[in-house]
């Protein structure tokens, strides 16, 4: 917690951006890659969307998993101070996706997940984002015995610019 604190103490006073353009490192990681496009649509509110994209085995996957999906990304922020883009927030997001297997098989799927989380979002100078959030996903993201269906943690990384 000492991070996140040192963190909002460089941020320094809240930006008046009104959109942000963010990928998540963790995700990415996991196999699975998010832009975040984010626009505030009231002093305590924004709305993103963006595309969703299995396109490879994570960090964390036992061996080869043999598919991919396409899909989309859509969340809602509640900023509780009202600032805008920046500051603590409460978050639900959506993934809604079409996996299909790549191993001759043909077979596709709708997978996603929904999540619930808790974080917080620093705009640094200007126009740098750096945001983190913890909470619940519940998955459903799983096809012939690949994938993960379920309650996990959910956790949130984005870095992006702010403008």
């Amino acid at each position: 917690m000492i991070w996140l604190w040192s963190l909002v103490a460089f941020a320094g006073p809240p930006s008046d951006a009104k959109t942000t353009i963010t990928v998540d490192p963790l995700t990415t990681a996991l196999g699975y890659v998010h832009v975040q496009v984010e626009r505030k649509i009231a002093p305590s509110a924004s709305i993103y969307a963006g595309p969703h994209l299995r396109l490879f085995d994570g960090l964390l996957t036992d061996g080869h998993e043999p598919y991919r999906g396409l899909g989309v990304e859509l969340g809602v922020r509640w900023l509780p101070r009202g600032q805008g883009l920046e500051g603590p927030w409460v978050m639900g997001r959506t993934v809604v996706a079409r996996a299909a297997t790549t191993d001759g098989s043909d077979v596709q799927k709708f997978a996603g997940y929904t999540s619930f989380l808790g974080g917080y979002t620093a705009i640094l100078g200007e126009h740098f984002v750096l945001a983190g959030g913890l909470g619940l996903n519940l998955l459903y993201y799983d096809i012939e015995g690949y994938g993960t269906r379920g309650p996990f943690p959910a956790a949130h990384t984005n870095l992006g610019v702010a403008f």
